[in-house]
Order: structure tokens, then C-alpha cells, then sequence
């Protein structure tokens, strides 16, 4: 009952249901107590209420942002609780007393104190966001850009602001029970006082050098750094925060280039949410300012994903524009019509070149490249059979997807039918159970089979603990353990250091990578994986739903995986390893290999999951593995040769289609010459971004092809 209550309010836990209610109750008791009256019981309501609010705030809960919603936002909440004390002040015969109009005049003052404060706040924060955020680009050498204000001051400063009220709302109770105006007069003082102070102490940060450059000036040091570091290759990138894995996947990948690299961003959120890089970062919101930037050095743009904002960079000419996508798959995103937008198309194998073929969205042949996947290389290969040692199978579903189509994860009608199956397999297996992210988003349904499953896995792993059948290495795990508070500690002391906390503008002054930081970083992130899988036994099941472990270590520990047509399967294949996908809308077999390459070299599992038996014992035995030659071949075709290199191989594509564009350039140049025409560098600017820009917006001239 009491879980469904939390999912009802939309809270995260017990505690912040208790804190919700007693807060909703305690108004009801302020009006009860002002007028009874009882000066007792309305400090104690109202002690309810200041600490139920300041609770939920403090955890971000999802219902008090609601409140204002229904006109109870916090302001509104704090006006109620201070008029029910002018009137239980009326209520205790105090209405001709000095306190009464001292009180009445605090809080009319003390609201009139709030719109400066809030102006200010609100005026801070928006000289400090920077037309431009950036990291690892050098700003600080170029302009200044001083230090935020104190996070105190503007962190939560309409909840601040208004519990300075509490001074007042203590010395007025505290008059009403002594009989005497002296306590309420002094808390009147100390609330106004420290208002005014608030507000003093924001105008300091509009003021002289405490005033960042204004967005001329910002601009002007993008560009100059630009023109200094002359990129090459663009990683262009839009979307909402939960897209950022999709910019994430390619980060190493662009630090591998051969070419200068640049990360193109166009969502702020997106900026606050992406991994750590040493890759230069630039993210633009407005689309002027983008078409603004000097990128005339750019000769290759890469797009991860398909979204309306690329026509910022498409339009422009003078580079050539390359869909990399943001993985490899069946689904119908992965033959997006979009495509024919861009010079080229790069797959990761043939598979990618032949669904082009197949759907016929008019993207041609000759416009599509191979180039592997790069982010697979840290995906190991199957080492040898299991042996004595209990294989590891990890079970990892996609989410319900947006339109509720049965097929789309194996969850709901065969979540829990895999699970039991593996987990009294006999011989045993280990089940490590991966989730997808947003799982439960969309469905109720996906939802409630996501923690059925949960608890089948955590109810199982605690039975085999107690058990007798499997010894663990207590010793092993618990210096493994060890490592682990050990590592966790300095990466927490690392993060600090990096300055998580600042603002967008002291963010982009400081943001340049310290390569040696970096690394260590690196490093520790490996030694913690190596530690977390050590700190329990190897036939220990185990729920993994946070960011870490990540999906591709998971897969180095597993022997084989079970999972749902999505790109998890096509990366899942670069391992060579067994591996079973669910038919959760019983096309059957045939069909569903028809339908869906990855599946090819699969066993496939009906919702009842009868097929489990045959897909384990290819587990245990790789001479009862009648796939095996055939995952090879489906591997090269999804994927790939593994010779050259992916990153070699992407790393050609991108020098070959550079030079294409150098030609396609120069071509430009000797043609305006031989008509007697603008040079090249007339031509680039008449085509470039710095083109006149309507009203609308939008600016004139040819588009990107």
C-alpha cells in the first residue's frame, strides 16, 4: 500500500511520503490552532511544516515542484502560514496591540524585500550564462570571466529568502505567550535585517569586475581560439539529457583521430551530462551564434544522431557532412529517410550498406562507407569454455520503447519465465540482470515486471549465499572490497577537485583537462571495475542498474547473454560469445531471423523461454555450440573485418572524405577565378555562416549540398 502511495505522489521514498503528508496536514493544523486559540499548538505546526518543506526541497521532490502548479507553490505556502499568525494573533485579543501592526508591517516589508532579491538572483544568473559554454578550450587567456558568486547565495535562494522569516514568526509566538511586544519586535528586526543584508550582498555581484564580459566579447574569444586551434573534424551533437550516452560513445573515439577533433554541442544540458573528454567542447544554443562561428578549418562533420537542429551546420558547404549514428541495429531509426541530407553514410558493416538497399529511402550505394564500430574494441572474446567454473549469463532487455509495441522488450511476457529458468538451471548459472535505463518510463506494465524480475534475481542470490553448495572467498572479497572504498575515495577526491559545483561560466573559464588527471582517472575506473566483480562470488547473482558497471564490462564477464533486438545485441556480437534474443511478438523463428539481421546466429527464445535448455548447454560446451562458425560470419557482416583496425579504419574514412571536401573547395576557388567571379575566400563568406539573418531567424542562401 505504501508503495503504491509512493508511486502515486511521485516521491522517492517512505520518508518523503511522511514529509508530503505531515506537511499537507499542517496547514489544516495552523488554521485549527490560530483559531482555537493556541499559541502552543500553532509553533508546533508550524515546526512541522518549515522542516517538511525544507525536507522535500532539500530532496528535489517531484511533489512540492508540482504545488505551484496548483497555485501552492512555496511563496504561497509561506504567505498562508504568516497570515494565520496575524490571525491568531487577532484570535488572542492582540488586534490593538503594537505587535499586531509590527507584524503586519514585517511581512509586508519583508515581501517587499523579496522582488529585489529575486530580480537579482534571476539578473546573476543570466549575465553569468555564457552564449558559448565550453571546456577544454582555452577562454582564460583571452577574457576574463570572474569567480560566482558564493553558491550560498544563489543555490535554492527563493527558499532561503523566505525562511528568514522564521525569526520573526518565533518572536511574534513568543510575544503572544509573555504578554510583551520586545520578542516579536527583536525577531521582526532580525528577519528584515537579514533580508536587507541578502540583498546587499547579490548587488556586489553586478557591479565593477564582478560583472562577467557581456556575449560580443565571449564570442570574439570562441572564434579567436578557433582560428588558433584551426579543427578539422566536428562531432555535432543535439538532443535532450537522456541522449547524452549517444554523444558519450563517441568521445574516445574522437580522441583517437588523426585530425584535429571538436565536439559541437547544442543543449546545455547535454554539456552538464557528458563524460569526461580531452577533446575541445563547444556548446552552442542559439543557432545565430553558431552560424556565426569561425568554423572555416572544419572539413569533416559527424552527426550522431538525426534531429532538426543539424540544419545549423548542414547548410554549410565548405565541409562534408558524415550520419555516424549512435549504434547499430534493425530498428527502422537505423534507415531514417533523413539520411540523404548528408554526403555520406557510414555503417558498420555490410549489414548497415543493405538495409539502406532494402529500404529504399533513397540514400545511395556509393554514398555509404564501412568503418567498423571504434567503441567495441574494449569488448573481449570468448577465452574458454567455463569449465568448473559456473558460467555467467547476463540478462539484458531493452525498455518498452514509446509506442507500446509488444516485441520491443521481452520484459513484460518473458521476463520473468527467462529468469526463473536460469536461476534453477541445473548445472547452475550465474545471472547478472542489466536493465535498460528507462525501462518503466512509458509502461506501468514494463515497470512492475522490472521489479518482479528484481526481486526473483535478489531473492535468489540471497538463497545461494546462505547456501552450502558454493564456497565463497571471504578473505578475497573483502580486501576486494577494500580496494573498492579505497578507489571510490580518491575518485570522489578527483571529481572535487575538478570543480563539479561551478557555474557555466567559471565551468568554461577552468574546464581545460588536466591530462594527467585524466588518466589517473582512467586507470582507477578500470582498477574499480576489476575490484567490484572481486567483491562477490563468481556464482553470486547479481542486479546491476546503475551507470557503473558498465554495459561492455558486463559483457567481458558474462559467457553469453540473453536480450531483445536492439543495438545491445549487435555489440553484444563483437564478443563471439552465445547469445539468445526473445520473439516477444511470436513472429516465429523464421520470420523473426527475416525480419532482423542480429538475430541471425541466435537462439531464439519464445515468451514461454522453453529454448533456454539448448541455448545453456552451448554455454557450458562449446563443442554443443552449433552457432559458433555462424557468429563468426554474422560478426563481419554486422560489424566488420577486424582487420585494419575500426579506429584505423574509421580514421581513413575520415582523412579521404577530408580530402574531398579540400578538393570539392579548391574546385570552388578555381572556377570563381576563371569566371572572373569573388575568390574563394568571397565565395566561403557568401556562403558561410556569417550570412544576413531574417527576422524568422532563419538566413538566406543555398543549403549544405
Amino acid at each position: 500500500m505504501i508503495s503504491t502511495a509512493i508511486r502515486v505522489a511521485r516521491v522517492g521514498s517512505a520518508a518523503e511520503l511522511a514529509a508530503a503528508a505531515l506537511m499537507m496536514l499542517g496547514y489544516p493544523a495552523l488554521m485549527l490552532a490560530a483559531l482555537v486559540p493556541s499559541v502552543y499548538a500553532f509553533a508546533a505546526a508550524a515546526a512541522v511544516t518549515y522542516l517538511a518543506d525544507h525536507y522535500l526541497h532539500r530532496k528535489g521532490s517531484y511533489l512540492v515542484n508540482r504545488l505551484s502548479k496548483v497555485r501552492a507553490g512555496l511563496s504561497i505556502r509561506f504567505l498562508i502560514r504568516q497570515l494565520l499568525l496575524i490571525l491568531l494573533l487577532a484570535r488572542l485579543s492582540l488586534a490593538d496591540n503594537l505587535i499586531y501592526y509590527g507584524a503586519v508591517a514585517c511581512f509586508i516589508a519583508f515581501y517587499g524585500l523579496q522582488a529585489p532579491q529575486g530580480a537579482l538572483v534571476a539578473l546573476i544568473r543570466n549575465r553569468r550564462r555564457m552564449p558559448v559554454a565550453t571546456r577544454n578550450v582555452d577562454l582564460k587567456s583571452r577574457i576574463r570571466i570572474p569567480d560566482a558568486p558564493p553558491r550560498a547565495l544563489l543555490n535554492r535562494s527563493a527558499e532561503k529568502m523566505l525562511h528568514l522569516d522564521l525569526a520573526a514568526v518565533a518572536g511574534i509566538l513568543v510575544s503572544g505567550v509573555v504578554d510583551s511586544s520586545v520578542p516579536g519586535f527583536v525577531g521582526i528586526a532580525v528577519t528584515l535585517v537579514l533580508g536587507l543584508l541578502y540583498v546587499l550582498a547579490l548587488t556586489r555581484y553586478l557591479r565593477g569586475r564582478k560583472i562577467p564580459p557581456n556575449a560580443e566579447t565571449v564570442l570574439a574569444a570562441v572564434d579567436d581560439w578557433l582560428r588558433e586551434y584551426r579543427p578539422e573534424t566536428v562531432l555535432y551533437f543535439s538532443g535532450s539529457k537522456d541522449s547524452a550516452y549517444q554523444v558519450n560513445m563517441w568521445l574516445e573515439t574522437m580522441e583517437q583521430l588523426g585530425s584535429r577533433p571538436l565536439v559541437v554541442l547544442r543543449e546545455r544540458v547535454i554539456l552538464a551530462n557528458m563524460a569526461p573528454t580531452t577533446v575541445p567542447v563547444i556548446c552552442v544554443p542559439g543557432g545565430v551564434h553558431l552560424m556565426n562561428l569561425d568554423l572555416s578549418t572544419v572539413r569533416v562533420a559527424l552527426y550522431a544522431a538525426n534531429v532538426g537542429k543539424n540544419i545549423h551546420l548542414l547548410r554549410v558547404p565548405t565541409m562534408k557532412h558524415v550520419f555516424i549514428g549512435h549504434g547499430d541495429s534493425d530498428k527502422l531509426a537505423s534507415v531514417n529517410p533523413f539520411s540523404k541530407a548528408y554526403d555520406e553514410v557510414w555503417t558498420a558493416g555490410r549489414a548497415g550498406r543493405d538495409r539502406y538497399a532494402i529500404a529504399d529511402v533513397g540514400v545511395r550505394d556509393d554514398d555509404i562507407v564501412e568503418v567498423g564500430r571504434p567503441q567495441l574494441a574494449p569488448i573481449q572474446g570468448r577465452a574458454a569454455a567455463p569449465g568448473d567454473r559456473v558460467p555467467t549469463v547476463l540478462y539484458a532487455p531493452t525498455w518498452e520503447g514509446w509506442d507500446g509495441n509488444p516485441g520491443n522488450t521481452s520484459l513484460v511476457l518473458a521476463g520473468e519465465n527467462i529468469v526463473r529458468k536460469l536461476i534453477t538451471a541445473d548445472p547452475p548459472v550465474r545471472v547478472l540482470y542489466k536493465p535498460h535505463p528507462f525501462t518503466g518510463t512509458v509502461s506501468a506494465e514494463a515497470g512492475a515486471a522490472h521489479r518482479r524480475v528484481t526481486a526473483l534475481v535478489e531473492k535468489a542470490a540471497a538463497e545461494r549465499a546462505t547456501g552450502t553448495r558454493f564456497t565463497a572467498d571471504a578473505a578475497g572479497q573483502a580486501r576486494a572490497k577494500a580496494d573498492l572504498a579505497r578507489i571510490e575515495s580518491r575518485l570522489a577526491d578527483l571529481s572535487g577537485a575538478v570543480g563539479d559545483k561551478r557555474d557555466e561560466a567559471e565551468a568554461s573559464r577552468d574546464g581545460v583537462v588536466d591530462l594527467a588527471r585524466h588518466a589517473e582517472v582512467a586507470r582507477l575506473r578500470a582498477e574499480w571495475n576489476d575490484a567490484y566483480w572481486r567483491s562477490f562470488g563468481s556464482f553470486e547473482h547479481r542486479v546491476i542498474s546503475g551507470a557503473e558497471p558498465r554495459l561492455y564490462d558486463c559483457f567481458n564477464v558474462a559467457d553469453a547473454m540473453v536480450s531483445d533486438i536492439s543495438s545491445v545485441v549487435s555489440d553484444f556480437i563483437a564478443s563471439g560469445k552465445p547469445y539468445a534474443v526473445t520473439d516477444s511478438a511470436e513472429l516465429g523463428v523464421e520470420e523473426f531471423k527475416r525480419q532482423n539481421t542480429a538475430v541471425r546466429a541466435a537462439v531464439i527464445l519464445s515468451n514461454s523461454a522453453a529454448e533456454l535448455g539448448e541455448f545453456l548447454a552451448a554455454v557450458r560446451d562449446p563443442a554443443a555450440d552449433p552457432l559458433a562458425a555462424g557468429r563468426t560470419e554474422l560478426k563481419q557482416y554486422l560489424l566488420g573485418p577486424d582487420e585494419p583496425t575500426s579506429i584505423e579504419q574509421f580514421n581513413t574514412a575520415v582523412a579521404d572524405l577530408a580530402l574531398k571536401a579540400e578538393s570539392r573547395n579548391l574546385g570552388q576557388e578555381s572556377r570563381a577565378a576563371a569566371a572572373g567571379t569573388p575568390g574563394a575566400d568571397e565565395l566561403s563568406d557568401a556562403l558561410s555562416p556569417a550570412q544576413p539573418v531574417t527576422a524568422t531567424g532563419e538566413t538566406d542562401g543555398p543549403g549544405p549540398r
